[in-house]
């Protein structure tokens, strides 16, 4: 789900595609090692350290995040939320790219773009379709 910029204020709930992928990063790193910290973020999304710091604050002033004390990132219920609906379509869309018969790299690469511009309605297509019903 990609938004213009123009329209966020900067307590907007509207996040855009880089924030999105922050989010789900987060997400990931908080299942696999039970805390985030930003270098961990920085290396799974093979950023700088200056950048994930940018973007951590531009969340945090969305409310999607916080950092406590000893530096380690946590999502709020509106991050968590956002993540894990952006976790889910990505993983429903590589599921269905693998079915297809894409190699799995590539429909995870190609996941993580589509995942910011599927509509719902395909989103359900492809999930009742990895499901193993008809989805035409």
């Amino acid at each position: 789900m990609m938004h213009n910029e123009n329209q966020e204020g900067p307590n907007s709930a509207m996040i855009h595609e880089s924030g999105e992928n922050y989010l789900k990063a987060i997400l990931v790193l908080q299942r696999r090692n039970g805390f985030v910290r930003s270098l961990d973020v920085a290396r799974m999304l093979k950023v700088t350290k200056p950048s994930v710091s940018n973007a951590l604050k531009r969340l945090h002033n969305r409310v999607y995040l916080n950092m406590k004390e000893d530096k380690l990132i946590v999502l709020t219920e509106l991050g968590q939320k956002t993540a894990e609906q952006v976790y889910e379509k990505h993983s429903v869309i590589k599921a269905c790219l693998i079915r297809m018969g894409v190699d799995a790299d590539i429909a995870d690469k190609d996941a993580c773009q589509m995942e910011h511009v599927v509509s719902q309605e395909t989103l359900e297509r492809m999930q009742a379709f990895v499901g193993g019903e008809n989805c035409y």
